[in-house]
């Protein structure tokens, strides 16, 4: 690593009497000497020096850079500098039909990327109120996918926050039972993950034969997989030395900075979106809605797990709902904005079934013209806008949609909770340490896709 030579900057506006040392590169040792030396030199007691995590370091969980303004090794001030990772997602929305949006959106954030899709869909729906057209089926397969994924995207945040601490085995269990979960997505979408599976009037594609005693085979071993991560690292006393009172944040600069999800729920809140403005029949399904006695690191992480614990309760519910309707519709039966065909999974991911091929090909013309058209124009949207909130894996997700009347949107855009939980890294970090900080990072989970969407 090459060293830059340290340089003396303008003192801030807010503190005239401390000078500004900002250093980069060298060893941490090479680092204080110099700094040192420096203030020997200058006859000062006290210093503040800037280092810069990112916007590359791979504690920062991808493209993400932290200003940090260090008083010693005491954080006196975090700013937080986003862009790196951006994709325009909401922008090219636009240049899109509206079924197309649900293969944007599901890029955001790819750790959870079925809540980005029911948002989006649930949304346009809201828009062309045909919420109470979409059929049960489908409405029990979304709660199915949303589920999963939020038992996977918890144990990517577990692990991955292990991870940082040195203890690769969380990671790689976590990433262990997270995989269970991929090979069900990729059973039922053909894809693992950017499924574009949620699609507007329903899903793409029924569950294939056999799925749900499929999942029942699956959950044991990804049950296992989360009690050997609660086993690893709830009671194990460095872990706890490292996460108890470690990025405590109070309810009231929680709610002033928009931090919501486990966040949120470790503080004694049981704000869910699922309970408070249930969507996909989810008032009809029992569970609870943890919480913890504090925000801190730890809190934070005993509220996934229990979450998780959670999820297991309804997918267990959804699935014998499933047994009982299987055969019914997935798609709205209005075919000017139901899709044409049901998709069939194959080798090589998805495509129209061959009986639809044969019909469209071979015997209507009709059916030919208006799958054409379909797919390539898409269907309209009369002109207005919604909104719909729904509870992501990270928080609480709000997606609002604007439509002048045609096929395309003509705004979209979401209230992405890794981006609205990054605002509260300068409360959570203030005063504590900067072996620390990377930590309280780790437990608000922020995915970069989401953020620079």
């Amino acid at each position: 690593m090459t060293q830059v030579p340290f340089q003396a900057a303008p003192p801030l506006l807010d503190d005239q009497d401390l000078p500004e040392f900002t250093v980069s590169g060298g060893d941490w040792d090479d680092v204080t000497a110099e700094i040192e030396r420096l203030s020997l030199q200058e006859k000062i007691v006290n210093e503040r020096i800037i280092v810069n995590l990112g916007p590359v370091h791979p504690a920062t969980h991808g493209v993400l850079r932290l200003i940090v303004e260090i008083d010693g090794e005491v954080i006196r001030r975090v700013h937080v500098g986003t862009g790196y990772l951006h994709t325009g997602i909401e922008k090219n929305m636009e240049y899109r039909t509206w079924s197309q949006g649900s293969t944007l959106c599901t890029r955001m954030d790819y750790v959870a990327s079925m809540h980005n899709e029911a948002a989006y869909v649930m949304a346009v729906e809201k828009c062309m109120g045909i919420t109470d057209q979409i059929p049960q089926r489908a409405r029990l397969i979304r709660v199915l996918m949303m589920e999963l994924q939020r038992i996977a995207s918890h144990m990517v945040a577990i692990g991955t926050g292990g991870n940082e601490l040195g203890g690769t085995t969380i990671m790689t269990i976590g990433f262990r039972g997270r995989e269970e979960i991929l090979r069900i997505f990729e059973r039922v979408t053909g894809l693992r993950m950017n499924n574009a599976y949620l699609r507007v009037g329903g899903v793409a594609q029924d569950l294939p034969a056999g799925t749900t005693e499929y999942i029942r085979d699956l959950m044991p071993k990804v049950r296992r997989d989360l009690g050997e991560l609660e086993d690893l690292t709830m009671q194990n006393p460095i872990f706890k030395a490292r996460f108890v009172d470690v990025g405590i944040i109070t309810p009231e600069a929680m709610f002033a900075m928009g931090l919501t999800g486990p966040s949120l729920r470790a503080a004694g809140y049981p704000i869910d979106m699922r309970k408070l403005q249930p969507y996909c029949d989810y008032q009809t399904f029992d569970f609870d809605i943890p919480t913890w006695t504090q925000s801190d690191c730890y809190g934070r992480v005993r509220v996934r797990f229990d979450e998780c614990y959670q999820s297991f309760k309804i997918i267990d519910q959804v699935l014998e709902r499933l047994d009982a309707c299987e055969g019914e519709p997935v798609m709205i039966q209005d075919k000017s904005i139901g899709w044409p065909s049901q998709l069939s999974v194959a080798t090589d991911g998805q495509g129209n079934s061959t009986e639809h091929v044969r019909h469209i090909m071979g015997q209507s013309m009709e059916a030919l013209i208006h799958h054409f058209k379909l797919v390539t124009e898409g269907f309209h949207v009369p002109a207005g806008q919604a909104t719909q909130l729904i509870e992501h894996a990270k928080g609480i997700m709000g997606c609002h949609v604007v439509s002048n009347g045609g096929t395309r949107p003509y705004r979209v855009h979401f209230r992405e909770p890794s981006f609205s939980n990054l605002q509260s890294i300068s409360l959570l970090a203030e005063g504590g340490m900067i072996s620390d900080l990377i930590m309280t990072l780790a437990s608000i989970d922020p995915v970069l896709g989401g953020v620079d969407r």
